[in-house]
């Protein structure tokens, strides 16, 4: 018997007999499992390759993350290296440093 016969099933036994604690709790769990093999079908998640596909999402999204940070701390410490440079340009001109500008 698959979800939705299941499903069905159950809720017509609850609408005979009335809805015990049991019952509902049997309908909920087999509407959330239907909702969850729907989603995963329409994300194309419902194969036996899933796994191992969000795990080569997981490693992506993890080296991405990684090569954006690092990319930041190369931006900042060359924008760090020139305002240093520009700032000992500054004092030997400021200090008059002799063959600095001819």
């Amino acid at each position: 018997m698959n979800r939705q016969d299941m499903l069905a099933a159950l809720m017509a036994q609850a609408n005979e007999t009335g809805a015990d604690l049991m019952t509902l709790r049997a309908i909920v769990e087999e509407a959330s499992e239907l909702g969850a093999d729907r989603v995963l079908d329409r994300l194309g998640l419902d194969d036996d390759k899933a796994h191992s596909d969000l795990d080569e999402l997981r490693d992506l999204l993890s080296a991405w993350r990684a090569a954006k940070a690092s990319a930041w701390k190369a931006a900042v410490e060359w924008a760090v290296r020139g305002l240093m440079a520009l700032l000992l340009i500054g004092i030997a001109v400021r200090l008059g440093v002799p063959g600095l500008l001819r």
